[in-house]
């Protein structure tokens, strides 16, 4: 399996508030609302987990859902705020340094 890793953009401001993370984008001023489960998927995208961990050791845990169908909603989700700006992926671990945003296959 080709894993990706996730890592927040650097071109939004966000705060979380209740639970919930509110992310708006610096291009366009779009604000954006995450439920609980998109919320921790965001704290975690630190571009060196990959997300198969993050599922397993985040989400599977707080939740108690199979992994594999938590697995493909996560990379549905990641796939669809990488698309609005709002994460960047990659096929391989990103620090600091400039990284290749990547499509999801």
């Amino acid at each position: 399996m080709n894993d990706i890793y996730i890592a927040r953009s650097t071109a939004v401001a966000a705060r979380e508030m209740a639970g919930e993370m509110m992310i708006m984008s610096a291009t366009d001023s779009t604000l954006f609302s995450l439920n609980e489960t998109a919320t921790l998927i965001w704290q975690a995208a630190d571009g060196k987990t990959s997300l198969a961990d993050i599922v397993q050791h985040r989400i599977c845990q707080e939740y108690h859902v199979d992994p594999d169908v938590a697995y493909q909603d996560a990379a549905d989700l990641v796939g669809e705020l990488a698309s609005l700006g709002i994460l960047v992926l990659s096929h391989q671990p990103v620090g600091n340094a400039q990284f290749e945003v990547t499509q999801q296959a």
